[in-house]
């Protein structure tokens, strides 16, 4: 006779141990394309486990600090060949957890994989600068000095990315750290450490708290051994975290919302230009911060791409992400699939004109998942609240345009500045437009997606706070710089004061 079994039970890391909560209680993590699939039952921390998650990172400090950097690097070395060797699962994984499809969620793992690998780089690359004095025999130079304990509060959309995009630069430069992944996708965030703590890192460096945000989140963000926090998520709860850190002059790093446009100009390849459209638009159900969830068209050819944008949101596949032919994913809970519904009714309220989709789908295949039908609106104005208010799902709103001067009103006229893409032949007219969108990240001839781990990510407005994620620049976060003055003249010398004449040259 068959008998059920049981799902797996995961554990809080903390320590170099895999712990239950100290509460003991516990929450199911299900799969949103079939929610009788249970994932994994998983630990719903509290203040008593970050205090002890925390404490561990504090007394892991010192001793990780001193591990040189080439060190420490070769244990993200080591990390990424084994992401490397296990891309495969863990992408399946991913996908059964939090849905988009298989093809996507190794394109997570795989930025996890090149996140960890450029940053086993910058062990050898931790440059300062050396720069002359305006004393003699006086020599001055600058060097990164890790921060201490850090808290990262990461997302559900990029589930295994976000969390290396913060980890990796935080530990190559001596920090220890506490992260809160988003209590709908533990697991990927649960095998990454997984990973880290079988190729040699030291107990208590890496801590993992899993729970909700007002019961584990909050407290972390509030622990007053923390020295940085890093936060990406919405807006709202981002602004929440900065007055929280404010108050103890913590460091804060914020990824936040975005609403994100593809400009279509007359001379555009319209090929080219729907095709980033969809990408961009229903790449992840559109649950991305990237995602292209405006397109302002030029009269010129609007109808026309309005007709073949629509017949190609109509013609994709919608399923399980594990199916090889699926090519939308379900959206990762009922509230976020209730939002959906709801901006479309806000959509058809302010006389958009819905051309594709707007409804979920719930019978059949879909009936036990939380699918919603890619969404095209058409004939919007910049000013409508689907043009300005982040929906983070499968919905595009197209504007007609009369010229590039609207396209680049209509794309500034909102709060988030993070990306935007034009679709232009004209070289002048896209350099301009490099120069004149405000955002964090322009895109030509591509849509607002697909950012590489070598270059800075983020955004301005209330996009983000001033800091960047990635490459050289994800360094700052994490470090704090040190300057550093040796003076061999053996005799006082001040700095402003003792600068008047040469001195005796030669001394």
């Amino acid at each position: 006779m068959a008998t059920a079994v049981s799902p797996k039970v995961y554990r809080n890391f903390i320590d170099g141990k895999w712990v239950e909560a100290r509460s003991g209680k516990t929450f199911e993590n299900r799969n949103p394309a079939n929610t009788d699939d249970v994932v994994g039952v998983f630990p719903a921390a509290s203040r008593e486990d970050v205090d002890a998650a925390v404490e561990a990172a504090r007394h892991a400090f010192p001793s990780w600090r001193q591990v040189p950097a080439p060190k420490r690097a070769e244990i993200l070395f080591r990390a990424a060949e084994r992401l490397v060797q296990r891309k495969e699962e863990l992408a399946r994984e991913m996908t059964r957890e939090m849905g988009k499809v298989v093809a996507e969620t190794k394109g997570d793992v795989q930025e996890a994989i090149d996140m960890t690998y450029y940053m086993a780089g910058e062990g050898r690359r931790q440059f300062g600068q050396t720069t002359p004095s305006e004393l003699q025999s006086k020599f001055a130079m600058t060097v990164r000095e890790p921060v201490g304990v850090c808290a990262l509060v990461t997302p559900w959309n990029f589930p295994m990315a976000i969390p290396a995009w913060k980890m990796m630069p935080a530990l190559v430069l001596g920090n220890t750290l506490v992260i809160k992944p988003a209590e709908d996708t533990p697991l990927s965030a649960s095998r990454l450490i997984e990973v880290l703590n079988e190729v040699g890192l030291p107990p208590g460096v890496v801590n993992m708290v899993v729970g909700y945000g007002e019961d584990a989140g909050e407290p972390l963000v509030r622990h007053k051994d923390v020295k940085v926090v890093s936060f990406t998520g919405s807006t709202t709860v981002g602004r929440k975290v900065n007055e929280i850190c404010a108050g103890d002059l913590k460091h804060c790093h914020l990824e936040m919302g975005g609403k994100n446009i593809i400009i279509v100009m007359d001379d555009a390849n319209l090929d080219l230009a729907i095709d980033g459209a969809v990408w961009g638009g229903f790449g992840t159900s559109g649950q991305r911060c990237t995602a292209a969830s405006r397109i302002a068209v030029h009269k010129k050819v609007y109808k026309e791409f309005i007709g073949r944008l629509v017949e190609r949101a109509r013609e994709l596949r919608i399923g399980d992400g594990l199916d090889p032919a699926t090519e939308v994913g379900p959206v990762i809970n009922r509230k976020q699939l209730d939002t959906i519904a709801k901006y479309v009714e806000i959509g058809k309220g302010e006389g958009a004109r819905l051309t594709a989709g707007g409804k979920r789908l719930d019978s059949g295949p879909y009936a036990k998942g939380w699918f919603f039908e890619p969404t095209v609106f058409a004939d919007c104005d910049p000013k409508m609240r689907i043009c300005q208010e982040e929906i983070f799902g499968p919905v595009v709103s197209v504007m007609p345009i009369d010229n590039y001067e609207s396209a680049i009103e209509a794309a500034n006229g909102v709060v988030y500045g993070l990306s935007a893409s034009i679709y232009t032949r004209d070289v002048n007219r896209a350099f301009r437009a490099m120069r004149e969108l405000d955002t964090g990240i322009v895109y030509v001839n591509a849509p607002t997606i697909g950012a590489e781990t070598h270059l800075p990510f983020g955004g301005i407005k209330q996009t983000g706070n001033g800091h960047r994620e990635a490459a050289v620049a994800g360094l700052d976060v994490f470090s704090e710089w040190k300057t550093l003055y040796i003076d061999y003249s053996d005799r006082l010398q001040r700095a402003q004061i003792d600068t008047g004449g040469f001195g005796s040259v030669g001394e």
